[in-house]
C-alpha cells in the first residue's frame, strides 16, 4: 500500500465529516471550519464585486450555499479516492484485470458516493470491500442530510422576508410606526403585533446560531430585507420607551420582550463577523412627530438617553452597510 495516499484520504474524510456533521448536526456550534471560510471568502468576494448594489448582494446567498455544498462533495469524493488509490488493486477492472488509472479511480469513487454503483468494476475482497460499503454509506448520509440542510434553510429565509414585510406593513420608517401605533390615547395599539414580531424574530434568531449562512442571504428589495427592518423596529421601540411621556407607551412587559429579542438577534450578527459602525446613526426626529400630535420628551432627554444604547445601534448599522444599505431616515 502506498502509505501516503491512505493518510491524505483519511485526513480530509476526517476534515470533511467533522465540517459537514458540525455545520448540518449542531445547532450550537454554528458553521464548520471549511464552511466558515468559504461563506467568508465568497462573501468578500461578492461584495467587492456588487459595490453595494442590493440585486449582486443578494445573489451571496445561494451562491455561498452551493459553494458549501460542493465543498463537502469535494473532501468526500477526494478522500475517497485517495484511500483507494492506496492500493494499486483495491478496484478491479473486470474487463482486463488492470490496475485502474486517476480518472478512472475518480469515475469509481463518485459512481460509489453518489450511491449507484458500476457493473464493470468490483472491489478487491476483503478489506476493500467493508470500504466500498462504508463510501456508499457516507454518500447516502450526505445526500439525506444536505438536502435537510437545504430545505432548513429557504424555510428560513422566507420568515426573515416575511417578518420584514410583516414589520414594513405598519410603516416604511420609524415616524409612520410610531404615528400609526398612535390612538390619540396611548400606543397599545401595536401590543399584539410585538408580541408576534417578539415570537418570530426569537425563532430567526436561533436559526441564524444554527445556520450562520442565512447572514448572507440579503433581499434585493429593501421592503424584505431582515437587516433593515430590523433596525426600524428597534428604533420605533426606542422611541416608545424613551421618546414618548410615561403612560402613553405599549405594554411594558412586551416591549421589554421585543427589545430582549432584538438583543439576542443582535448577538447572532458578531458569530457573522458583522462589525459594528464607527459612529452611532442619527437620532429620530422627534420634532416630527410632535408636529404629527405624538406625547414626545423633550429632545434633549431623549438624546441622553440614546448615550446608553450607542453601542446597540452601530451594531445595528454595522448589520446595515455589511448588506450596502442605509440607515433608515
Amino acid at each position: 500500500m502506498t502509505e501516503i495516499y491512505a493518510i491524505l484520504g483519511v485526513l480530509l474524510l476526517l476534515l470533511g465529516i467533522i465540517d459537514f456533521v458540525w455545520t448540518t448536526l449542531w445547532p450550537d456550534g454554528g458553521a464548520g471550519p471549511v464552511t466558515k471560510r468559504v461563506s467568508l471568502l465568497f462573501w468578500f468576494g461578492i461584495r467587492w464585486i456588487g459595490k453595494d448594489r442590493p440585486l449582486i448582494i443578494s445573489m451571496a446567498g445561494p451562491l455561498i450555499l452551493i459553494a458549501t455544498l460542493l465543498s463537502w462533495i469535494l473532501l468526500f469524493w477526494t478522500g475517497w479516492t485517495l484511500l483507494f488509490a492506496a492500493d494499486p488493486f483495491s478496484i478491479i477492472d473486470t474487463n482486463d484485470n488492470n490496475p485502474l488509472s486517476w480518472p478512472e479511480r475518480w469515475y469509481v469513487t463518485g459512481f460509489l458516493l453518489f450511491t449507484l454503483g458500476v457493473g464493470d468494476y468490483i472491489m478487491k475482497e476483503g478489506f476493500w470491500q467493508i470500504i466500498a460499503i462504508f463510501t456508499t454509506a457516507s454518500g447516502l448520509v450526505f445526500i439525506t442530510l444536505g438536502v435537510t440542510y437545504i430545505l432548513s434553510v429557504l424555510e428560513a429565509v422566507s420568515q426573515k422576508r416575511a417578518f420584514a414585510e410583516s414589520v414594513r406593513g405598519i410603516g416604511d420608517n420609524v415616524s409612520e410606526i410610531v404615528s400609526n401605533s398612535w390612538n390619540a390615547r396611548d400606543f397599545h395599539d401595536i401590543d399584539l403585533l410585538l408580541n408576534s414580531f417578539s415570537a418570530q424574530l426569537s425563532t430567526l434568531t436561533s436559526k441564524h446560531n444554527a445556520y450562520p449562512i442565512l447572514h448572507y442571504y440579503h433581499a434585493s428589495n429593501r421592503d424584505a430585507e431582515l437587516s433593515v427592518s430590523v433596525a426600524i423596529l428597534d428604533e420605533a421601540l426606542t422611541v416608545f420607551k424613551y421618546g414618548m411621556q410615561e403612560g402613553h407607551g405599549p405594554n411594558n412587559l412586551l416591549l421589554q420582550e421585543t427589545r430582549s429579542t432584538i438583543e439576542s438577534y443582535i448577538g447572532t450578527l458578531r458569530t457573522g463577523y458583522i462589525s459594528p459602525a464607527e459612529f452611532s446613526p442619527s437620532p429620530p426626529d422627534l420634532d416630527r412627530m410632535r408636529e404629527l400630535g405624538l406625547p414626545a420628551v423633550s429632545t434633549a432627554a431623549f438624546l441622553d438617553s440614546l448615550d446608553d444604547l450607542s453601542e446597540r445601534r452601530r451594531e445595528l448599522l454595522g448589520s446595515l452597510r455589511d448588506n450596502g444599505r442605509q440607515w433608515p431616515e
